[in-house]
C-alpha cells in the first residue's frame, strides 16, 4: 500500500471513508514524520495528541453511521500565526513565547469544525516579515530540498509561510494554512515545488491572526495539489462578522467546479514582468506555462501593468506602516513579555520590552513605519504609496478588460542558500517582486509548481486573477499541474 504519508488531502479524505485505513493510522503515520524530522525545524510546537483525538473522533463517528465532516481524517499543519486556543501562539517572536490564547482564530475553528487535526504550529518568520524564514526567534526552517551536484548547503523553504511549505514537501502534513501579504503563500510554495493560493482579501477572516500588514494580511491553504488547495479553502473562507474586512458573500463550490478545460478565456502575459535580466530559466518555464494554457485552450494576449516598477517600493512603505500602528500593542503591559529592569519607570520597560522582543528586521520595519507616519514624512510617503496603490489596482482593472487570468513567474529564483541574503535587505525585498502587485489589489493568486532548474530545485508558475475569481485561478492551476506533470520530491537526508 501507498505511504499514507504521501497521499493528498483528498485521498485522505476518500480513502477513509472508503475504509481504506482508520484516521488514526492518518495520525500516527504523520506524527511519526514530523518526530522524525526535527532537523528541518518546521514546527515550533508539536501537538501528537490533538491529531489523534481528531483521528479517534473520526473513527467514532465513522464506526457509528454519522455523518462525516468534510475533513474528517485528515491531519493538517498551522502557521503559527493563528491563534489557537490553549497551544503556545508566538508568530515566531520571542515577544509572544509562552503566550497561550484563550480563544481560536476563526479560520483555525472552522478548519476544526470541518474535522481536521492539527500535527502542530509551523515556523515562520517573525511576524510573518521575512522572504526566507531566517528571521524567526526559533530558529530558521531549512529546506527539505539540495541542489544537486553534491553542493549540501542549506536552502531557505521561503518566507514567511516557510514551516508550512517545508512541511508539505518534505511529507510531515498533507497540507496547511499559510498568510500572504506580499507573497508569503505563493513564494515558499514555489521553492518547496507545492501549490498554494492567496484568496481575495476578505474571503478569509483575519480573526485571531497575529496582524502584520490590516490592509494586505490574507489567510489560505497551502498544499502538493490544486484541488487539495480548493477543498481547504472551501472550509477556510466565509464571512466572520468579528472582522471589518470580511466579505459578506457565500463560498463557492471550488472544489466540484475544477475544471482544466479553458476554452473560451483569455490569458494575458504582462510585459513588465519580464524586465531585463530575467532569470533564463524562469523566462523558458514562463514560456512553457504560456504554450500549457494554450494546450488547456485559452487565447494568450500580452497586456501591460505599467505601474508595477512601483509596486515594491508602494509595499515597503504602506506595509511596515501598518505594522508599526499595529505592533504598537506590545508594550509589556498586556501580555506577551515584559522587561523591567531596576528602578525602570513606565517609558524605560516599553522600549526594554521592545528591544528584547522584537528581532531586527521586525524593528526594522517598525522603524522604516514610524518614519513615513511621522509628521514630516506622512504626505511625501505614506500618502503618495496610497496613491500609486490606487494606480496598480487600476492597471489590473484595465488589463482585465482585455483577458481573463494573468500568468506570470512567481519568484525571480529558486530557492537561495541560508544566509546568502541576509546582509542584503534590498536583495531579499526583491523575493517578493512578482508577488507583491497582487497583494497591493487584493487579487486572488496562486503558486503552482512547473519543473525543476539546472540545479533540481523548485520552480512555480503564477496565476493571478479578478477579484472573487478564485475559480478560475484554480481552474488554470490545475491546467498547468496536469501538463507540467510535476512530481519531483526532495530525496530524505533529514
Amino acid at each position: 500500500m501507498t505511504d499514507l504519508t504521501d497521499l493528498t488531502v483528498a485521498e485522505i479524505r476518500d480513502g477513509f471513508r472508503a475504509g481504506d485505513f482508520s484516521a488514526r493510522e492518518v495520525a500516527e503515520a504523520f506524527n511519526a514524520n514530523v518526530a522524525s524530522a526535527k532537523a528541518l525545524n518546521a514546527f515550533i510546537v508539536e501537538t501528537p495528541e490533538k491529531a489523534l483525538a481528531a483521528a479517534d473522533a473520526a473513527d467514532k463517528a465513522k464506526a457509528a453511521g454519522e455523518a462525516l465532516k468534510p475533513l474528517s481524517g485528515v491531519p493538517i499543519g498551522m502557521k503559527d500565526l493563528f491563534c489557537t486556543e490553549g497551544v503556545q501562539t508566538t508568530a515566531a517572536s520571542h515577544m509572544l513565547e509562552g503566550f497561550k490564547p484563550t480563544y481560536e482564530s476563526t479560520v483555525s475553528k472552522k478548519l476544526w469544525d470541518a474535522g481536521a487535526g492539527m500535527l502542530g504550529k509551523l515556523n515562520l518568520d517573525q511576524f510573518a516579515m521575512g522572504s526566507s524564514n531566517e528571521t524567526s526567534y526559533f530558529g530558521n526552517v531549512i529546506s527539505p530540498w539540495r541542489r544537486g551536484g553534491g553542493d549540501n548547503a542549506a536552502l531557505a523553504p521561503g518566507g514567511s509561510s516557510g514551516g508550512s511549505s517545508a512541511a508539505i514537501a518534505a511529507r510531515l502534513c498533507p497540507a496547511a494554512t499559510g498568510t500572504d501579504t506580499g507573497g508569503s503563500i505563493r513564494q515558499p510554495a514555489a521553492f518547496t515545488g507545492i501549490s498554494g493560493i492567496k484568496p481575495t482579501y476578505g474571503r478569509c477572516s483575519r480573526w485571531g491572526i497575529v496582524a502584520f500588514a490590516s490592509s494586505l494580511d490574507q489567510a489560505g491553504p497551502m498544499a502538493r495539489t490544486v484541488r487539495d488547495n480548493a477543498i481547504l479553502l472551501e472550509t477556510m473562507a466565509g464571512f466572520d462578522p468579528r472582522d471589518s474586512t470580511s466579505l459578506d458573500l457565500p463560498v463557492p463550490q471550488w472544489e466540484a467546479n475544477l475544471s482544466s478545460d479553458l476554452k473560451g478565456k483569455t490569458v494575458g502575459i504582462p510585459r513588465e514582468y519580464r524586465p531585463d535580466g530575467l532569470n533564463a530559466e524562469i523566462a523558458a518555464l514562463w514560456d512553457r506555462g504560456i504554450e500549457w494554457l494554450k494546450d488547456a485552450g485559452a487565447q494568450v494576449v500580452e497586456v501591460s501593468l505599467p505601474h508595477t516598477k512601483y509596486a515594491l517600493p508602494t509595499y515597503y512603505i504602506i506595509a511596515p506602516a501598518e505594522a508599526s500602528s499595529n505592533l504598537a500593542r506590545y508594550d509589556g503591559v498586556r501580555y506577551g513579555q515584559r522587561e523591567l529592569p531596576d528602578g525602570a519607570g513606565l517609558q524605560d520597560m516599553y522600549a526594554a520590552t521592545r528591544a528584547a522582543g522584537f528581532g531586527p528586521e521586525v524593528k526594522r520595519r517598525i522603524m522604516i513605519g514610524t518614519y513615513v507616519l511621522s509628521a514630516g514624512f506622512y504626505d511625501a510617503y505614506y500618502t503618495q504609496a496610497q496613491k500609486v496603490r490606487t494606480l496598480i489596482a487600476r492597471d489590473f482593472e484595465q488589463a482585465f478588460e482585455k483577458c481573463d487570468l494573468l500568468l506570470t513567474p512567481t519568484a525571480p529564483s529558486a530557492s537561495f542558500a541560508l544566509g546568502e541574503k541576509q546582509a542584503d535587505p534590498l536583495a531579499m525585498y526583491l523575493n517578493d517582486i512578482f508577488t507583491v502587485p497582487a497583494s497591493l489589489a487584493g487579487l486572488p493568486a496562486m503558486a503552482v509548481p512547473g519543473g525543476l532548474d539546472s540545479q533540481g530545485l523548485p520552480l512555480g508558475l503564477q496565476i493571478i486573477g479578478k477579484a472573487l475569481d478564485e475559480q478560475g485561478v484554480l481552474n488554470a492551476g490545475l491546467a498547468i499541474e496536469e501538463r507540467a506533470g510535476f512530481t519531483a520530491r526532495p530525496e530524505k537526508w533529514w
